[in-house]
């Protein structure tokens, strides 16, 4: 049975959830009802967790019902879907007492099963009135929302267990090969079927609004894989095989900082991204190294920026190094927090509004180290924030190609 601090942990972790309230919506989109909820549901206990309520129904998040009056704990007990479109024409449903008591005449839930196979709660739509769908389509939808709740849930236990195990430097080893085996290997499969099912419903939606909605969760499915990108790197470096860098003489290192910038500007459409690029034609880097990294301090800007000024992305040459910038106004980094930048697990918290997991600039750091450059910030109310990464546009005689393991091991330090 869950202790009533169980239950507000769980509410809590379903609001800090963003992809919920766009799932929400989409379940109203895709049955047609006015009111879509997410559940705990314990042996004792209903509790709604999120809510989309156009019908007025009275329920808001910390909101209970009675659990004998309603379904979900028949649910909890079987753990499989119930749907009906048209409850007083149903065989099954008409004589239910969940129905008459609450007036519904449509009404669909889906179990909630987190990766361990405990059972969290529904995804559920009600209507006073009839709905008419495909029922089969919508049970598939809907279990990929549950199931993309399901891994967000996972996650943020995660995140929570981490950062409360990291107090403790004698868990910190045995926490973090627990978190990435769950990362690598219960949470990739799931989310490439909600990426894939997202891709899908992008491609078949019409409606302006619904479109925007698929893309929306497409998106929060590929943020939720950079961040365990990020985790997996992070344990390659801090466990000692490093970060890989594969350094060749390429001419795509333009093409690949133009794409960063464009994916970041189409899921930030409120920022104002500035680019100016003046480099050599080929450097000898590693490619997709390179668009994480701006990607990294990209975010890092449109997440900790004012809104009110535009975003700055340069790389320039100069002799024989190339020097990217990322600069983004705003209130200036505490001078206290300036060291902490690149260290694993630590945030600003000069006013952001991201919740990451607190590893971007660090596996940005590696990167640039893994260049054999340096990466340092400079934060002042008069020029801004800039991040600036400098490293070697030429392959040197002592060079390899490949680098990785200690080469990349020494943090960057960041400078003034």
């Amino acid at each position: 049975m869950s202790n009533p601090s169980d239950l507000e942990r769980d509410v809590s972790r379903i609001a800090r959830i963003d992809a919920v309230s766009l799932i929400l919506t989409m379940v109203k989109h895709t049955t047609g009802m006015r009111f879509a909820a997410v559940a705990r549901v314990t042996d004792s206990r209903w509790v709604a967790c999120a809510v989309d309520d156009s019908i007025d129904f009275g329920l808001k998040p910390g909101g209970e019902l009675v659990l004998e009056s309603t379904i979900c704990h028949e649910i909890r007990d079987h753990r499989r879907p119930v749907i009906f479109q048209h409850a007083s024409q149903d065989s099954v449903y008409s004589e239910h007492h969940t129905p008459r008591l609450y007036k519904l005449e449509s009404y669909v839930s889906i179990p909630i099963i987190r990766t361990n196979g405990e059972f969290f709660g529904t995804l559920c739509a009600i209507d006073s009135v009839p709905a008419q769908f495909d029922e089969m389509a919508v049970l598939n939808t809907l279990e990929l929302y549950a199931q993309l709740i399901g891994v967000q849930l996972d996650m943020q236990e995660a995140q929570d267990n981490t950062e409360v195990a990291l107090v403790n430097e004698e868990e910190t080893g045995r926490l973090r090969e627990q978190f990435i085996a769950v990362l690598g290997h219960d949470l990739r499969s799931p989310l490439t079927a909600i990426g894939m099912s997202s891709e899908l419903l992008e491609a078949k939606l019409t409606d302006e609004r619904e479109h925007g909605l698929a893309v929306a969760i497409r998106q929060s499915s590929k943020r939720m894989s950079e961040l365990i990108e990020n985790v997996l790197d992070f344990s390659n470096a801090r466990l000692g095989d490093g970060i890989p860098v594969n350094r060749v003489l390429t001419s795509d290192l333009l093409p690949v900082l133009d794409s960063v910038i464009h994916e970041i500007a189409i899921s930030h459409p409120d920022v104002s991204i500035t680019r100016h690029f003046s480099i050599a034609q080929q450097t000898f880097c590693d490619t997709g190294r390179m668009g994480q990294l701006l990607s990294n301090l990209l975010l890092n800007a449109v997440t900790h920026g004012s809104r009110d000024a535009p975003v700055s992305v340069t790389a320039t040459a100069d002799h024989d190094d190339v020097v990217l910038s990322v600069t983004n106004q705003g209130t200036p980094i505490p001078q206290e927090l300036i060291s902490l930048l690149f260290k694993p697990f630590t945030r600003s918290h000069a006013g952001g509004r991201g919740k990451g997991l607190g590893l971007g600039l660090y596996i940005a750091s590696q990167i640039v180290a893994g260049h054999d450059g340096t990466l340092s910030v400079c934060s002042t109310p008069e020029t801004g924030t800039r991040f600036t990464a400098r490293f070697p546009g030429i392959r040197k005689a002592s060079a390899t190609v490949q680098t990785r393991g200690a080469a990349i091991n020494r943090p960057a330090e960041p400078q003034q």
